[in-house]
């Protein structure tokens, strides 16, 4: 193996010391302009990197953010990353991605596995899964910023970023009211997780507000992706057939559309709208309403609430919480004529 170039290397090669070395590549404002240009020269040409363990260790920073997310399949969390990635590069912080892909258990050895990593911060959105949030104590203990979005727990007194939930149920649910549906169900997750229980209420609000009951065999609790959509929309077809229905997520969505096309009930026939905007869900036939939960902006609020929680001695000395307003994208599959 090649042995990796030091500043011992670039000293020997230019015959001066070490210490002046290390100044050149520092911008040491002592050190000559002539000086520093053939330091900088030569260790170009010996292929040098600095090392950045040791200058970790020497500043106590890393520069380095972890972000756990459920899944960057998702368009919703992978553009969220890159908002923040992009947030911070001016500020020379890069970020490594851990995957929880929903277990619990996963999340818990990313939390472990970036504290390793000795990163100066946590950003987390839950898995379904997660219901105890102490894996996240020592994030806090070791005063570094813990930041949470969309999927959250009151439990852990830490900043947020979240969407406001239960407007998102609601409008939701009116927009299909207001389109002419009247017998609207939907098909969500089993787990006890925030945003999705804040979904329902707001679903439940708005058909009591336009004096609709809420029918029990109109509620289907699974899980959260394409195959869950179709078995949900299967069950709902086969009893108490509605006349629309809201999916969880946007994948759930597509897995609905998928079965009722396959049963001869094609939306807009059926209403049916899903949440979070992903890619596909304007390109589908027919393209998907669904409600944006903007991914970018969150991802921006995250940037700018690390940059704060850094600058203070304790970053949990100002607890913000931002809660982002949804909006609606109103496409094919929610287009009832008549």
């Amino acid at each position: 193996m090649k042995k990796k170039t030091t500043i011992y290397d670039i000293a020997n090669a230019l015959n001066i010391t070490v210490s002046t070395v290390s100044r050149a590549l520092s911008g040491f404002p002592a050190i000559s302009d002539t000086t520093r240009k053939a330091v900088v020269e030569m260790a170009k040409k010996l292929n040098y990197s600095p090392n950045k363990l040791a200058s970790a260790l020497k500043s106590g920073k890393t520069h380095i953010i972890g972000v756990i997310v459920p899944s960057v399949q998702a368009h919703f969390f992978a553009s969220i990353i890159h908002c923040i990635e992009d947030g911070l590069k001016d500020s020379g912080y890069r970020v490594i991605i851990y995957q929880s892909n929903e277990s619990v258990e996963n999340e818990v050895n990313g939390v472990r596995t970036l504290l390793e990593a000795q990163v100066d911060g946590i950003m987390a959105s839950l898995s379904l899964e997660t219901k105890d949030v102490s894996h996240f104590a020592e994030i806090i203990e070791q005063n570094k910023p813990l930041i949470l979005f969309d999927r959250v727990n009151a439990g852990l007194k830490v900043p947020t970023i979240t969407l406001d939930d239960f407007k998102a149920g609601y409008i939701a649910t009116k927009h299909l009211i207001d389109k002419g549906f009247k017998k609207i169900a939907f098909v969500t997750t089993a787990h006890q997780v925030k945003i999705f229980n804040d979904r329902l209420e707001g679903y439940k609000a708005a058909l009591a507000d336009h004096k609709l009951p809420v029918i029990t065999d109109h509620l289907i609790f699974g899980g959260l992706s394409i195959k869950d959509g179709r078995f949900g929309a299967g069950k709902l077809m086969r009893n108490h057939k509605p006349d629309a229905i809201i999916a969880g997520d946007d994948f759930t969505a597509l897995g609905v559309i998928q079965k009722l096309k396959e049963i001869g009930e094609t939306p807009p026939e059926i209403g049916v709208i899903g949440f979070a905007n992903e890619a596909f869900s304007a390109y589908i036939t027919p393209s998907l309403s669904t409600i944006d939960q903007h991914a970018s902006q969150m991802g921006k609020e995250c940037a700018k609430m690390f940059l704060k929680m850094i600058s203070q001695e304790n970053p949990y000395a100002k607890m913000e919480h931002i809660i982002l307003n949804p909006s609606i994208i109103e496409r094919e599959s929610t287009d009832k004529k008549g």
